[in-house]
């Protein structure tokens, strides 16, 4: 079998596998659409933007920080992110360790955080050294949104 050959039943192996192809070519493209959704979460956490991060959430989206109780539905979310930002500033990165296509309509990141939060009542600056998970589903409109995200620290409250 020459070398030409061997790359043949490589690829064809790699292809019937699903490893290569149209198929991973379409997860690779949703893995991609879904990674600017969580850049876009980032850039509207950073920036203290309740609007921005209602956009990447899904009508009945959930968050669920550390210490507090999930925030059920675009109304509640708004109500945690309104008191988040008014109790600190956050200029955090997110770095995105894992993204998995569960299905067509279902993709889960898993990421962590660094960066500092100013805690605006008194003006002091912490680390943040975080670990996240989003869930989100694909929308009707064919837009990826958080169905679920949690956070939480790495360091224990002092």
């Amino acid at each position: 079998m020459g070398v030409n050959t061997r790359m043949l039943a490589v690829f064809v192996g790699l292809l019937a596998a699903g490893l290569v192809g149209p198929a991973q070519a379409g997860r690779d493209g949703e893995k991609a659409r879904i990674v600017k959704v969580v850049e876009t979460y980032q850039r509207a956490l950073n920036g203290n933007d309740v609007e921005g991060v209602l956009k990447v959430y899904a009508d009945d989206g959930v968050f669920m920080p550390e210490f507090s109780p999930a925030s059920v539905g675009l109304a509640e979310v708004r109500e945690a992110y309104e008191r988040v930002f008014k109790a600190i500033d956050l200029n955090v990165g997110l770095h995105i360790v894992e993204v998995t296509v569960l299905s067509d309509d279902w993709a889960l990141v898993r990421s962590t955080s660094d960066g500092k939060i100013k805690i605006n009542a008194s003006g002091a600056e912490v680390t943040n050294d975080s670990k996240e998970l989003f869930v989100l589903q694909k929308q009707g409109n064919g837009e990826w949104r958080f169905a679920r995200y949690a956070f939480s620290s790495n360091t224990r409250p002092q």
